[in-house]
């Protein structure tokens, strides 16, 4: 069985300031490749534009954070029928809209696969004469980690669930070649050690190489010159990495390695003497004139991995903002201040992360509004947009230990830092059950919910429907619902 993946072409944009596009490279356009990688800012300018493309809407910039994939783990109330996102919301995979949506979502993941491929093959396996100091390690590194987690999560979105009946059944092509070509589909298990692998990889090469280690995450501008080694939050650093490899085992279902990942993580980023991230850091910029919404709902000293985009009040304005009528809008309610869902979710009146949900008055009414996207005056993170965070380590510590009480004491060092009272579960089950809400309050907007559940073959989820008295706040989903059909278009490539 054979899977074309094609570009339609090959991004490398210098960040923030220019881009230059090929197609498709052909013998006679080897020069220009050939002049990009003659220097290093050539390297870096390739690496940028992936980085640039990330944040397209096709994937992590919308659809596969703030959107598509946020509705599917029904964290919105979706009503009326005509709601735009309502075949989302009901797992409508090959209607129209809906297949166009994830048949774009896989070209553009494919397409910037390519693109690392080549910024791999040009690196070499031992230098290239080209790259000296960090720049080696850190440009291979974090090509090597954007391939791994692009395939990544194509596999959790379009593959099964991992179980062991499952994991060689074909699903997706992990791509290797730096030109478009044939790939085969390949089951789970084998992905995943693809995956492995390369984080693995590129974990040694950033080890060397990334400054996070010991200047920790220089979120500022060089006071000597170039950025290249600063604002490390906003690439795939070392720490990322790591998490991303103890993403990786908990979704093969490999406690014992997830755990201690998670753990070794958490004891050299959270180090009191010298923290790489801070928890619960929420001040804005200038707290003397800050509203509510200035406040960094985003956590941006929790962040281990985000993405810069100057979209974010263009996302808060066309999903959130009270100016929006119902069937466009993404909310915990039906087009109103009513707080019993937000309520259900929060157990704590003194949650910090519930302040992210606002009362705002508009010429119609007042309106629960999430302000987590909204881009205010005096908001520290305004360009922001997160793929990894440490509450996700937190509480993958948390389900992966030995023990209740050390699983319920990394519960509550989240909840301690997000201003919670402790909670106290006296059964396995009602601590991953608490696990369950922490992860959700934490990523809503983020795209990591509908992974969660997939991961947990969670077939009880929250209700896209609030209604009823009292409302039924869940519904029972098949299992296939958490499986995206291949796209049309690599379907037909393949004839079969």
């Amino acid at each position: 069985m054979k899977l074309k993946i094609f570009s339609g072409c090959l991004l490398f944009t210098m960040l923030l300031v220019s881009c230059k596009k090929w197609i498709d490279v052909k013998p006679s356009d080897r020069l220009t490749e050939d002049q990009l990688f003659s220097t290093t800012q050539g390297y870096l300018n390739a690496l940028n534009g992936v980085y640039i493309e990330l944040t397209n809407p096709a994937i992590y910039g919308d659809r596969m954070t703030v959107s598509v994939l946020d509705v599917m783990a029904q964290n919105y109330i979706i009503t009326p029928s005509t709601h735009r996102y309502i075949q989302y919301a009901t797992f409508e995979y090959t209607a129209d809209t809906p297949r166009i949506v994830f048949d774009n979502m896989w070209k553009k993941a494919y397409e910037l696969i390519l693109n690392c491929n080549v910024i791999i093959e040009r690196c070499g396996e031992n230098g290239n004469g080209v790259l000296t100091g960090p720049y080696f390690g850190m440009v291979k590194g974090e090509a090597l980690a954007l391939r791994a987690m692009l395939h990544f999560d194509m596999l959790r979105i379009f593959g099964p669930i991992y179980t062991q009946a499952d994991k060689d059944k074909p699903c997706i092509p992990y791509n290797l070649a730096s030109r478009p070509s044939s790939s085969d589909l390949l089951g789970s298990a084998a992905v995943m050690q693809h995956v492995i692998d390369d984080l693995t990889a590129a974990a040694t090469l950033l080890k060397a190489a990334d400054p996070i280690i010991t200047e920790g995450v220089r979120h500022g501008a060089n006071p000597a010159g170039a950025n290249d080694l600063y604002y490390r939050q906003y690439r795939l650093n070392y720490y990322a990495v790591r998490a991303l490899l103890a993403r990786a085992y908990l979704w093969m279902q490999d406690k014992p390695k997830a755990l201690q990942e998670a753990q070794q993580l958490l004891a050299e980023t959270l180090d009191p003497a010298k923290p790489i991230f801070k928890l619960g850091e929420t001040a804005a910029t200038d707290p003397t004139k800050a509203t509510d919404a200035d406040y960094d709902h985003m956590f941006r000293s929790e962040v281990i991995f985000g993405l810069y985009t100057l979209n974010r009040q263009h996302i808060y304005n066309t999903y959130f903002s009270p100016e929006i009528q119902q069937p466009l809008r993404l909310s915990f309610n039906d087009y109103n201040a009513d707080e019993q869902r937000l309520d259900a979710l929060y157990d704590d009146g003194q949650d910090y992360r519930r302040k992210a949900w606002i009362p705002l008055r508009n010429a119609n009414g007042t309106f629960l509004t999430h302000v987590k996207f909204s881009v205010a005056p005096y908001n520290p993170s305004p360009n922001m947009m997160p793929l990894i965070r440490m509450a996700e380590i937190i509480l993958m510590a948390a389900e992966c230990s030995n023990t209740l009480d050390e699983g319920k004491a990394y519960l509550n060092m989240l909840r301690t830092s997000k201003f919670c009272v402790d909670l106290n579960p006296t059964t396995t089950a009602q601590l991953k059950e608490y696990i369950t809400n922490e992860f959700r309050k934490e990523t809503i907007g983020e795209g990591q919910m509908f992974f969660y559940y997939k991961r947990n073959s969670m077939s009880t989820v929250p209700n896209h429907v609030w209604a009823g008295t009292p409302p039924v706040p869940t519904k029972t989903i098949s299992l296939a619902s958490y499986v995206v059909p291949l796209p049309v278009s690599e379907v037909s490539v393949r004839g079969n």
